[in-house]
């Protein structure tokens, strides 16, 4: 294994882009005040006209490609998936840093986007085709906490935010597994993998009907919020205790 550089400045985040903690607050006030408007009975009506469109221009083939597509969110995989991509790394490396992303990101995932459901108690557009079949004007409204759990867990949409954090995950891992062999990943395929999935569950989720068009939104907006304080985190410089320091070593900073 070829020796690594290491470089550990100040301890002050790593840029994120765009850059700002302003973006971060707008993130936050966006899913705040789209989740007042839905509480207030606002934006029902564009939500509704999405699922009814999506619903009519729905053949059998269309279904079962953006079926097969939307796999690309599925939260379970992809945390496995990186969860073994950070351990790799960590064996190569001899260094424990690389799996503490993917813990972080469970970890953050499941205190914010699963609460977030259960709290709002949403159900999805297709209540009404199938259990607990609620009239049409009762799938949209927040806070049906009368329903069972299992029913009204639409809101924000978990497979959006889980493609964004995840997909943020595999690249920070990825790029620097790939310098370790003296390759490099370029940078428009690493825009690629954070953009194109995440896009593809957001439009796949929508229009399969799963989740309701601001679900998506909600959780496009979270998602990226998550993402943005992960990528923050000084990874090769957060304090390790004494007895991991033969396996401390940087791993988003090797050359």
């Amino acid at each position: 294994m070829r020796e690594t550089t290491t470089v550990r400045g100040a301890s002050r985040p790593p840029r994120v882009r765009p850059a700002g903690w302003w973006w971060d607050a707008l993130l936050l006030a966006g899913l705040v005040g789209l989740t007042v408007a839905l509480a207030t009975d606002h934006f029902f009506g564009i939500d509704r006209a999405v699922a009814d469109w999506a619903g009519e221009h729905r053949p059998a083939a269309a279904y079962w490609v953006a079926r097969v597509f939307n796999f690309l969110g599925q939260g379970t995989p992809l945390t496995l998936l990186a969860a073994g991509l950070g351990v790799l790394l960590a064996v190569r490396l001899r260094s424990v840093r690389p799996v503490l992303p993917p813990v972080a990101a469970f970890a953050l995932t499941y205190l914010t986007i699963g609460p977030l459901k259960v709290w709002t108690a949403r159900p999805a557009p297709s209540a009404s085709i199938k259990e607990p079949f609620l009239p049409p004007e009762q799938t949209l409204p927040l806070f049906q906490h009368d329903l069972p759990v299992s029913y009204a867990q639409s809101y924000p949409s978990g497979h959006v935010a889980n493609a964004i954090v995840w997909y943020g995950m595999l690249a920070l891992l990825v790029a620097p597994l790939l310098r370790s062999f003296g390759r490099q990943l370029p940078t428009w395929l690493v825009t690629v993998v954070r953009v194109v999935p995440p896009l593809v569950v957001l439009t796949t989720t929508t229009y399969l009907g799963w989740h309701w068009l601001t679900d998506s939104v909600a959780g496009l907006l979270l998602g990226l919020l998550l993402d943005r304080l992960l990528h923050r985190v000084p990874w090769d410089r957060l304090p390790l205790p004494g007895r991991l320091c033969a396996w401390d070593r940087p791993f988003t900073s090797i050359t």
